[in-house]
């Protein structure tokens, strides 16, 4: 009986092994239809667990006010999302005046997206809408909230690098 009860937990043991395997195979292996997630981040709700949203009004946070054309401050976000671990560009350019970046995880590689646009601020020159947010699951652990704030921190760095911040301020938290 004891030789049948070790021989049931250790197949158990195998079979969620295999389950976790298998979903961690699948969740790298899904794809990401650009249509899907490459949408106007002017659109995206703030406020919502897993994402993290950045508008002159409305977000969850600013962006930074720069003296820069939308392409050339597109150009200079494209950069440094590209310099992040794991992010590739799924749609869009700095042309087009809407990016789309899929980031995935280190140890699962769940993909995060993350959509960028360049729009004039209300109070003059141009700023950065940004929705970033999770595909599978509910919390992300603040992953996406950390990224934007660690764009926009690279982003305002060089743009008073170049002499092209209009407006220094905090981090952008609201």
């Amino acid at each position: 009986m004891l030789k049948f009860l070790g021989l049931a937990t250790l197949f158990l043991l195998l079979a969620i092994l295999a389950a976790i395997a298998l979903a961690m195979v699948l969740i790298r292996l899904a794809g990401s239809e650009a249509s899907r997630w490459h949408v106007d981040p002017a659109l995206a709700a703030s406020g919502r667990e897993g994402g993290w949203t950045l508008r002159p009004e409305g977000g969850d946070a600013v962006g930074p006010r720069a003296r820069a054309a939308p392409e050339a401050l597109l150009r200079m976000l494209d950069e440094i999302a590209l310099e992040e671990p794991r992010t590739r560009r799924l749609a869009g350019s700095p042309g087009e005046g809407r990016i789309t970046y899929v980031t995935r995880s280190l140890l699962f590689g769940f993909p995060d997206y993350t959509t960028v646009a360049a729009v004039p601020h209300p109070d003059g020159g141009h700023t950065v809408l940004l929705d970033g947010r999770l595909r599978f699951g509910k919390s992300d652990l603040g992953v996406n909230r950390a990224r934007a704030k660690r764009w926009m921190e690279r982003l305002r760095t060089r743009l008073a690098r170049e002499g092209t911040l209009a407006e220094p301020g905090p981090d952008g938290a609201r």
